[in-house]
């Protein structure tokens, strides 16, 4: 499924992302490599163990860039003109590797834009369930979403 329009994303609905992700140790480890960060937490798994987790934490930056970015094949690929913002961003359990993350996306609001008759922007809630159904993250993304093209218009 495309992305969806403007016109598609009225408040209410909901977008399932269809699919599931299994985070590996690979991808913590190249995500803190790639962003520079160097938490022990992330990172060391002796350091790790001494702590109440008992083993490394997927960096929640990654969970977040997960969560929202399962959710673009089939609700703003294509659609969207780019991020405005995110809000609210929780991450109420911890992720590690080896948990199947799945999203699922709701519309909080919608809204025409005041200076792009093309545009519009919604606000999405998105959520991200570990395999145990456990909420691991949520935010939500403030986008500006494309119109549905008129027919004949440009023709």
């Amino acid at each position: 499924m495309p992305g969806l329009w403007f016109e598609d994303l009225v408040p209410g609905r909901v977008v399932d992302a269809e699919w599931t992700r299994t985070v590996t140790e690979s991808d913590n480890v190249m995500f803190c490599a790639l962003t520079m960060n160097v938490q022990k937490l992330h990172l060391d798994a002796e350091f790790a163990a001494q702590t109440e987790y008992g083993r490394p934490l997927v960096n929640s930056i990654f969970t977040l860039g997960l969560m929202i970015g399962m959710s673009v094949h089939n609700l703003t690929d294509g659609t969207t003109l780019g991020n405005l913002g995110m809000t609210e961003t929780v991450f109420p359990n911890p992720v590690f590797a080896g948990d199947t993350i799945r999203t699922i996306s709701t519309v909080v609001a919608a809204r025409a834009s005041k200076s792009r008759p093309d545009a519009g922007i919604v606000t999405f809630r998105h959520e991200a369930h570990n395999q145990k159904g456990q909420l691991v993250a949520k935010c939500e993304r403030q986008a500006l979403m494309k119109r549905r093209p008129v027919e004949g218009a440009g023709a």
